[in-house]
């Protein structure tokens, strides 16, 4: 046992050193593309005309239906060859983490979108609200406060989909802790990157619990203007 805390005691600082940055990096890079591509993917399926939401659908279903470590690979070695593009190990990982993980958080954006109460909608479309100023004043707030839960399970599932980046190169956590394992043994390289993961998973967790707290505040208090709002225009007229 005194041996075990001896090498996870050197294990552990290696780890943080020479592989906590590239695993930091991939799973930021790849929350911002998941993101951005939920949104898109999510807005088009739920709010574009037929054409554009069924190509979303298909983008989405292609990347849900099939392995992050093939399109890893695709990525990395495929498309320098067909295309003469070469993104680098860590491009070549944020973009496929944010793909892949964006194509579930698109469904997470349109069943949220599609939990707004009907009504929510028919009256910015009685009030011939603009459709950018309807999301963003009206629809957009509380569909966001309904999307946060599912985005901070994709978010910690993008901190353990990282530990594939080294599959293309990358000198992770998960890549260390192989190494490490060589010279200090099984137990204590890998229960330091367990460690190192479930803290950085935790943060993460906490992170979106407070901004979904936050959120729901804010539509409380949305919700509240509103309704005085219109108890005030009823009793004037």
């Amino acid at each position: 046992m005194t041996e075990f805390f001896s090498d996870f005691s050197t294990v552990l600082p290696r780890l943080i050193s020479e592989g906590l940055s590239a695993t930091v990096y991939s799973f930021l890079g790849g929350a911002v593309l998941m993101l951005i591509v939920a949104v898109l993917l999510g807005v088009a399926m739920h709010q574009g005309p037929k054409w554009l939401a069924t190509l979303a659908r298909i983008v989405v279903e292609i990347f849900r239906g099939t392995s992050l470590i093939v399109q890893l690979f695709w990525i990395f070695y495929v498309f320098p060859q067909l295309f003469a593009v070469d993104l680098g190990s860590l491009w070549s990982a944020i973009v496929a983490l944010g793909l892949n993980y964006g194509a579930y958080g698109a469904e997470v954006v349109r069943g949220s979108l599609n939990a707004v109460p009907k009504g929510q909608w028919e009256t910015t479309t009685a009030l011939s609200m603009p459709w950018l100023t309807k999301m963003r004043r009206i629809i957009w707030p509380q569909a966001w406060a309904l999307m946060l839960p599912g985005f901070n399970n994709l978010a910690v599932m993008l901190v353990k989909g990282t530990a594939a980046v080294g599959l293309v190169l990358l000198n992770d956590i998960t890549f260390e802790a192989n190494q490490a394992r060589i010279t200090n043994g099984v137990w204590a390289a890998f229960g330091a990157a367990l460690l190192i993961y479930l803290v950085i998973a935790l943060i993460v967790s906490t992170l979106f619990r407070w901004m979904e707290r936050r959120a729901q505040h804010r539509l409380g208090l949305w919700v509240k203007a509103a309704s005085t709002t219109k108890a005030t225009a009823e009793a004037v007229a």
